[in-house]
């Protein structure tokens, strides 16, 4: 192996096990809206949902995908749906529908909690 090509591989590997652990990051915090929601930690609720929608907001500026794919794609030229992040690739097809999905839901259970809490 040439050593260009051994220093693109370390690299899209950082890459992807910091794209991974991003997105484990911002899976706990739609996972920890609904389960923050029934214990009536609003705030934390609320903290979590800001943090989701700052990455919404950071996806949307990028036309829809993270800014770790384009610096991943400089290393390589698969482009397969996960070749920058460690997911299975039926997971990263679906993603964003699956997880947005679970984020709106999270979200309107958020606000019936609080609604019925009486806040």
């Amino acid at each position: 192996m040439v050593k260009g090509q051994s220093e693109h591989i370390h690299s899209l590997t950082r890459i992807k096990l910091v794209h991974t652990a991003t997105w484990f990051f911002f899976v706990g915090c739609i996972i920890a809206i609904p389960i923050a929601s029934a214990l009536r930690h609003f705030r934390w609720a609320a903290v979590s949902s800001g943090l989701v929608l700052v990455e919404c907001a950071v996806l949307a500026i990028n036309r829809g995908h993270c800014p770790l794919t384009d610096v991943a794609g400089r290393y390589t030229k698969d482009r397969t749906e996960n070749f920058d992040i460690y997911l299975p690739l039926w997971l990263a097809r679906r993603n964003k529908t699956v997880f947005g999905a679970l984020f709106v839901i999270g979200e309107l259970f958020l606000l019936w909690q609080w609604w019925i809490s009486g806040r």
